[in-house]
Order: structure tokens, then C-alpha cells, then sequence
């Protein structure tokens, strides 16, 4: 049996509030976009359990790189969906979806956890990462969002030796509440350690190979191959390092420098649209 460190902000285990403090501290909403019946995201809402409240709202298929895509043209579906040792839901609709779902039916949720996502979601894949659009669209309704990803890989994650250290992580994260948004990778084998990190921008080569299937029928392959080199202190650098990856995020993608730039360079005064 996996033994997990105790939150440094629950009371010590001889307190005789201990059980409402664990109880009662916060509401965690656990979702992701590998679909409800994910090992990850049972393993996440184990270890939240020891933080707060937990209740499981999540898609009832994978919806990989879904993005922060809505659903806006059919009704939403939330089924009661049994899981062991947890309550649970499931949405027929994308992870953003599930948090606007999950918030409404239940209230003063504080946090939003999204994972354990099986795959890294590294640089530019924050774009089209479904798990961290999950985290994003807490933040969107004024809630904390933390997405939790490791490296896909042949054999099916050891999430039990990875328990421990998706603890160490929230027991750093839970208590800071001045991070809205933070994403979190961790590597394949046991951790180094953990470090701040921030983004991993590289360019793709982006070519479209042709090919056919065996009916004879055209298809094409977009392919991803990176150009420039991995960056020290990135989240890849971080993860190829042997270490935990915590990128803090923000919704604003304003590029504060280019529009100073800009202001400067082209006084708004002076545009006419005669």
C-alpha cells in the first residue's frame, strides 16, 4: 500500500478536529481527457482525497488534444457513473465542458485538479492539450486549476509509485493559492527532484507527407519534427532532466513588450481612418 505524505496544512494526526480538517479544508473537482474510467485520473482523485473533498467529473470517452473547445450546438449529458471509493460523473462533451458542468452541479468547488494525464503535455502541446484546457477553464470561472501529466509510453504508468510525488507536488501547490494556473509534468522514472520551469517554444518543420491507404485512397501525415534545440529551464529541459516540471500559466496572452513596442512605434493618435 502506497503511504502518502500528510498535507502540511491538515492538523496533526493526534487533533481531534484532524477528520473535519481533512473533510472540510476545500471542494476538488478531478477531470480529464482521457475519459472517466482512466487509471490516471483514479489515481489523482486517491491522492486529492488527502487534501479535500473530492468528487470526479469527466468525459465518458477520451477526448485527447479537444483543446478548450465547447460544446455549444447539442445538450450536454451528467450520469451518475460508479467508481470505487469516489463519486463520479460522466459527461457526454469535452473537459472544458466537464468543469462548467461540475461547478454548476456542485458548489464552492476551490479547485480544479486535470490528469493524471496519460501523455506529457509539454510545450506547444499546452495549445491543444484538452487536460490543460480543463485546469484553464477553472480559471476562466475565477477557480484555481493545476493539470498533471506524465510521458505515454508502451507499458501503462506505475501510478502507485507515482503517488507519492503527485502528493509532494499538491502538498507544495494546495497551499499556495496565489498560483491560479499551473501545469505539471512529471517524468518517466522516479524524480530528481521538482523546479519551476516555463514553456518550451520550438518550431515545427511542419511538412505534409502524402501517402495512400491499402484501398488506394490519398491520405496525408503532418509531420512535427522540432527545429531548434530544447532550452535549459523549460518544462521539456526539466522532464528530460529526470525532474518535475511546475510551469505557472496565464490566461492573458498578451505580448506586454511587443505591445509597448507598438505604442510607442505607432501612437494611436496618429492613425487615421479617413
Amino acid at each position: 500500500m502506497t503511504t502518502l505524505p500528510r498535507p502540511r496544512n491538515l492538523k496533526p494526526a493526534g487533533d481531534p478536529t484532524i477528520l473535519a480538517a481533512q473533510h472540510l479544508i476545500m471542494r476538488i473537482l478531478v477531470t480529464n481527457d482521457d475519459g472517466v474510467y482512466s487509471p490516471g485520473i483514479a489515481a489523482l482523485a486517491e491522492v486529492a482525497a488527502h487534501f479535500g473533498e473530492v468528487r470526479i467529473v469527466a468525459p465518458h470517452v477520451e477526448m485527447s488534444s479537444a483543446a478548450h473547445s465547447i460544446t455549444a450546438s447539442r445538450p450536454l449529458t451528467y450520469t451518475r457513473t460508479p467508481l470505487r471509493g469516489v463519486e463520479a460523473y460522466r459527461v457526454n462533451g469535452t473537459p472544458a465542458d466537464c468543469v462548467a458542468l461540475g461547478t454548476h452541479h456542485w458548489e464552492h468547488v476551490e479547485l480544479v485538479l486535470s490528469g493524471i494525464n496519460l501523455g506529457s503535455n509539454l510545450g506547444n502541446a499546452i495549445w491543444h492539450s484538452g487536460t490543460l484546457a480543463a485546469a484553464k477553464q477553472a480559471t476562466l470561472l475565477g477557480l484555481r486549476g493545476i493539470a498533471l501529466s506524465v510521458p505515454a509510453r508502451e507499458a501503462e504508468a506505475d501510478f502507485e509509485s507515482l503517488k507519492p510525488w503527485v502528493a509532494r507536488v499538491l502538498d507544495f501547490l494546495v497551499p499556495s493559492s496565489e498560483l491560479a494556473l499551473v501545469n505539471v509534468n512529471l517524468p518517466a522514472s522516479t524524480p530528481r527532484g521538482m523546479l519551476w520551469t516555463r514553456q518550451s517554444v520550438r518550431h515545427y518543420d511542419g511538412k505534409v507527407v502524402p501517402d495512400k491507404d491499402p484501398m488506394g485512397r490519398q491520405h496525408y501525415w503532418f509531420t512535427v519534427v522540432p527545429i531548434e534545440h530544447v532550452e535549459e529551464g523549460t518544462d521539456r529541459w526539466a522532464i528530460e532532466q529526470g525532474y518535475v516540471s511546475m510551469t505557472p500559466l496565464r490566461l492573458d496572452l498578451t505580448d506586454e513588450k511587443q505591445l509597448a513596442d507598438a505604442q510607442a512605434r505607432h501612437p494611436i493618435d496618429n492613425i487615421s481612418f479617413a
